[in-house]
C-alpha cells in the first residue's frame, strides 16, 4: 500500500527513493556478494561459490511486499533474504553464503550506506540555502530595520545580521552534520557475538576488503555501541532546527501588519482552498512542521542506547525507520527552505516603515561587521557536500 500522500508532501521524491524497499535490497544484496567476494579472495570460501553468489544478488528478482511478511515474521530482514538466496543457490555456494555474518551485520550496513547516500543528497539543498542567504546577507548588511526580542521592538539592527544568523545556524548544523556521518555511518561485521567466529582468524582483512567494496570506512564491530547513530540522528534534528529557524522568522516577518519578507509567489503553492486573498507561507510549513516531529524521533534512537550485552533488543531495531524519517523531513525542510532563500521577497518600504513607527532611531551599531564575520566563520567550516 503507498503511503504518498503522507510522506510526499513532508520530503522529496529523491530522498524516497534513498530509503525505498528498493534501495534497501540493493544496498541489503551487496553486502552479501562483496562478502563472499572478500571471503573468496581470504581463501575462505571457493571463487566459483562467490561468483555464484554475486551473480545472484546481481540477477534476482524479489518482491518487496512478499519478502516483508517474512521479515515481519521472522524479525529482521536478513533471515528471509537468506533463505531465499540458499534456495536459489547450488548447494556449495548455498553453504558459503553469509559466512561468518549476521542479521544485524546487514541491518547496519543497509543503514550506513542509506545514511551515506541521504546525506550527499541533503547537503546539495543546505548548499543551496547557505549560497542564497549569504547573497541576501551582504546585500542587506547595512539596511537599518527594527530588531524584536521576546516578539516586541526592541533596538534597531542591520536586516542582513538576522540573514546572517539564519546562515551560519544552517552551516553550523551542515558542518555538524558532516562530522557525524564520516565518523559513524562506517562497516559493522561482527558476527553472532560480535567476535569474527568462523573466520580462520581472517576477520580483519575480510573486514578490510568488504569496506572498500561497499565504499564505508573499516571498523571494528560496533553492533551494541549505539551511540554513532544516536549522534548523527541528532545532528539531523539540529539541521531541521536551524531551517526551522528560519522559517520561523519568514513565517513572523510574513505577517500582514508586518510585511518585511514573505515566500516568493510560486503557482499552485500557498493559497487557501477557502480564502482567496491569502498567500500562505507553506514552504516555512514544512520546516516548521519537521522542527514538530524530529526531537520525537532522536528521542526514540536515544533511548535504545543502553542496549543490552552483545546485541540489543528493540533499540537497534527502532533506528533504521527513525533515521528514515529524519532524512525525509529533513530533505523536504531543506528543499522547501532553499526554494524560499532563493527567491525571498524583501519589502525595503515595509522594513523603513516598521523602523519608523518605532521611533528607536536608526543606529544598527555593528551590524554590517558582523554580518561580514559571520559569513567568512560560514565558508571556513568544513563544506556540507
Amino acid at each position: 500500500m503507498s503511503q504518498l500522500l503522507r510522506t510526499r508532501p513532508a520530503t522529496t521524491e529523491a530522498m524516497l527513493a534513498v530509503f525505498d524497499d528498493r534501495a534497501t535490497l540493493r544496498h541489503a544484496l551487496a553486502f552479501e556478494a562483496e562478502l563472499a567476494r572478500a571471503e573468496a579472495a581470504e581463501g575462505l570460501i571457493g571463487a566459483p561459490e562467490a561468483e555464484a553468489i554475486a551473480d545472484l544478488c546481481a540477477t534476482i528478482v524479489i518482491e518487496p511486499a512478499a519478502l516483508a511478511a517474512e521479515a515481519a515474521l521472522a524479525g529482521t530482514l536478513a533471515i528471509p533474504l537468506v533463505a531465499r538466496l540458499r534456495k536459489a543457490l547450488p548447494e556449495a555456494a548455498a553453504k558459503a553464503l553469509h559466512k561468518g555474518a549476521t542479521s544485524q551485520d546487514v541491518a547496519d550496513v543497509v543503514l550506513v550506506r542509506q545514511i551515506r547516500e541521504g546525506h550527499a543528497l541533503l547537503s546539495t539543498d543546505l548548499a543551496r540555502v547557505l549560497a542564497a542567504l549569504d547573497a541576501l546577507a551582504r546585500r542587506h548588511a547595512a539596511r537599518p530595520a527594527i530588531g524584536r526580542t521576546l516578539l516586541q521592538d526592541a533596538l534597531p539592527i542591520g536586516f542582513g545580521l538576522r540573514i546572517a544568523h539564519w546562515q551560519a545556524g544552517v552551516a553550523d548544523a551542515a558542518g555538524r552534520l558532516l562530522r557525524e556521518v564520516e565518523t559513524g555511518a562506517v562497516l559493522q561485521f561482527g558476527g553472532a557475538a560480535g567476535t569474527r567466529a568462523g573466520l580462520a582468524g581472517r576477520g580483519a582483512p575480510v573486514a578490510a576488503r568488504l569496506a572498500a567494496a561497499l565504499h564505508l570506512a573499516d571498523a571494528a564491530p560496533w553492533q551494541a555501541r549505539r551511540g554513532a547513530v544516536a549522534g548523527i540522528a541528532a545532528a539531523l534534528a539540529i539541521v531541521i532546527g536551524a531551517l526551522g529557524k528560519m522559517a520561523r522568522d519568514i513565517s513572523l516577518l510574513a505577517q500582514n501588519g508586518v510585511g518585511e519578507a514573505r515566500e516568493p509567489a510560486v503557482p499552485g503553492r500557498g493559497g487557501s482552498s477557502a480564502m482567496a486573498h491569502k498567500r500562505n507561507p507553506t514552504g516555512c510549513q514544512i520546516a516548521l512542521s519537521a522542527c514538530q516531529r524530529a526531537p520525537g524521533l532522536v528521542a526514540g534512537i536515544l533511548a535504545g542506547l543502553p542496549a543490552e550485552e552483545e546485541r540489543g533488543l528493540g533499540g537497534w531495531q527502532a533506528e533504521g525507520p527513525a533515521i528514515a524519517d529524519l532524512f525525509l523531513l529533513a530533505a523536504g525542510a531543506a528543499d522547501a527552505m532553499a526554494g524560499v532563500a532563493e527567491g525571498l521577497e524583501i519589502d525595503e518600504a515595509a522594513i523603513a516603515r516598521n523602523l519608523e513607527a518605532a521611533g528607536l532611531g536608526v543606529d544598527i551599531g555593528e551590524s554590517a561587521a558582523l554580518v561580514e564575520a559571520l559569513l567568512d566563520t560560514g565558508r571556513r567550516k568544513p563544506s556540507p557536500g
